[in-house]
């Protein structure tokens, strides 16, 4: 049996409650928590208002990864008017996204542009969507391999509830076990029931200064290769308007 830590954490571009971005402060959320692999929504790199900084590899580096992807949604500045909402080919671009981390090696890395696929016209769907991506690992251990996707659905719930079962069906050739983590904007027990697969972590996420739902998931589908070792806990952390969802696994060997 292989141990480990799973993590996701909508960092919101590390922005505490005193209305600053400190670097060292995400730092040190992230080392607290101690993952062996880190989803991460609401990532900035090379923003002004998070003080120019590559909030990913920030993390990463605090949590010890050997290797990270970063997959922007959004490129420009955040506050700027006119935002583009169109990856750029330079290297120091500013951009706003998801990514995810491990301290285990990766065999191979995959992405996704999600839908904006929703028909339904209400209050919570005005206003302009940002773009949404997945990312996926397949990641090796002593016990075998495992895909684990990292996204970050729509806040638009209309969005979500059909980008959910679009990411589902994309990863049906994934490698199994597949676990998703991440923050995907349905409350609960929904993600679960959209997917059918079995959530190893439930804890209220949000908001953070007093959570009263669960957005924030990790689910997996496998023949029962993981099993959850410990109950799943929400920290809070001092960042964010999140609070990051962890839970302790094993993953059984492969016969």
């Amino acid at each position: 049996m292989w141990a480990m830590r799973l993590a996701t954490f909508n960092i919101q571009h590390g922005l505490g409650p005193d209305g600053r971005c400190d670097p060292e402060r995400l730092a040190e959320a992230v080392r607290a928590l101690d993952p062996d692999i880190l989803a991460m929504q609401e990532v900035d790199r090379f923003q002004p208002r998070s003080g120019f900084a590559d909030q990913a590899r920030i993390c990463a580096e605090a949590m010890g990864a050997v290797e990270y992807r970063y997959v922007p949604t959004v490129a420009g500045w955040m506050s700027a008017p006119g935002l583009r909402w169109r990856a750029r080919g330079r290297e120091r671009y500013p951009a706003y996204g998801i990514a995810l981390a491990s301290r285990l090696p990766v065999r191979a890395w995959r992405r996704w542009r999600l839908p904006m696929a929703s028909r339904w016209v209400g209050p919570a769907q005005l206003g302009v969507d940002e773009p949404r991506v997945a990312v996926a690992a397949d990641v090796e251990t002593p016990s075998g391999g495992f895909t684990v996707c990292a996204t970050h659905l729509s806040s638009r719930l209309g969005n979500a509830w059909a980008q959910l079962p679009w990411l589902r069906d994309a990863l049906g050739s994934a490698p199994r076990p597949l676990v998703l983590m991440g923050d995907l904007n349905l409350r609960d027990g929904a993600p679960a029931t959209v997917t059918g697969w079995r959530p190893l972590a439930a804890a209220r996420t949000f908001p953070a200064a007093g959570p009263r739902f669960q957005i924030d998931h990790i689910l997996v589908d496998d023949d029962g290769a993981i099993r959850v070792e410990s109950e799943a806990r929400a920290p809070g952390t001092g960042v964010s308007d999140h609070r990051p969802l962890v839970v302790d696994v094993t993953l059984r060997p492969r016969d």
